[in-house]
């Protein structure tokens, strides 16, 4: 990682030159890319994700929007209070020290903050997980056994252990690939002591998602058995290691 900061008149990138050191405002743009045959869509998050083909390679682009009823009055706006307390800038930060630990979450490229007087507009750029299933897809095909469930509480105990709180961790933040898991999406995400409280909270936090997209409708005890169980008893094993 080889952070550099660009500024301009609007706003200011900051971006990994050793993954490319070419990056400007136009790499924020889908239409830049579309005009290149280098972008598709892909639904996903509050307002979508572009996959990009780039100089660095296949990646994600991803604009900030906010959610729920906040979203009707701010749309894509943020209150500005300075350039390191920007989204983008926070969480290209916190996944250069996820890559720096060797923990599995999407690499940094680049991020884009444009400041509009008292507000923000903010964009990501990440390097592509190749060939990834969402967890939350794999609990809808029918391939979310006890063995799965065993990498994804390890999975979640080595972000933990290194004091990484994920401030949505649900099933559609966990990628299964055919070489591992990966977290994804670590918006408003921080470092902190790894205190129980968060880390039970965290859990809590995927449990009612797990449910909630269906594996509920096993019944208590069934889900117990098959999923939580052995996703928390590899948690804590891999925690305590």
């Amino acid at each position: 990682m080889q952070e550099q900061l660009r500024e301009d008149a609007d706003g200011a990138i900051l971006f990994d030159a050793a993954a490319s050191p070419q990056v400007g405002s136009d790499w924020f743009v889908p239409d830049y890319w579309r005009g290149r045959g280098a972008l598709r869509s892909q639904t996903g998050g509050r307002g979508g994700v572009q996959l990009i083909a780039t100089p660095a390679g296949e990646c994600v682009l991803r604009h900030y929007r906010r959610g729920g009823m906040v979203a009707a009055l701010m749309g894509d706006r943020y209150l500005w209070r300075g350039a390191d307390a920007t989204r983008c800038f926070a969480e290209f930060r916190l996944l250069a020290e996820i890559a720096r630990l060797g923990l599995p979450g999407p690499a940094p490229v680049a991020a884009r903050y444009r400041r509009h007087g008292l507000f923000y507009r903010a964009d990501l750029i990440t390097r592509c997980i190749a060939d990834a299933q969402t967890l939350a897809e794999c609990l809808a095909a029918g391939r979310l056994d006890a063995e799965l469930a065993r990498a994804t509480g390890a999975l979640v105990a080595r972000f933990h252990r290194a004091g990484i709180w994920h401030a949505d961790l649900n099933a559609h933040n966990v990628l299964v690939t055919s070489t591992g898991l990966h977290l994804i999406d670590f918006d408003r995400g921080r470092l902190r002591a790894p205190a129980e409280g968060w880390r039970l909270a965290n859990l809590q936090r995927l449990h009612r998602s797990l449910v909630k997209l269906g594996a509920g409708a096993w019944g208590e005890a069934a889900f117990r058995e098959t999923i939580w169980t052995p996703l928390i008893e590899a948690y804590e094993a891999t925690f305590g290691a």
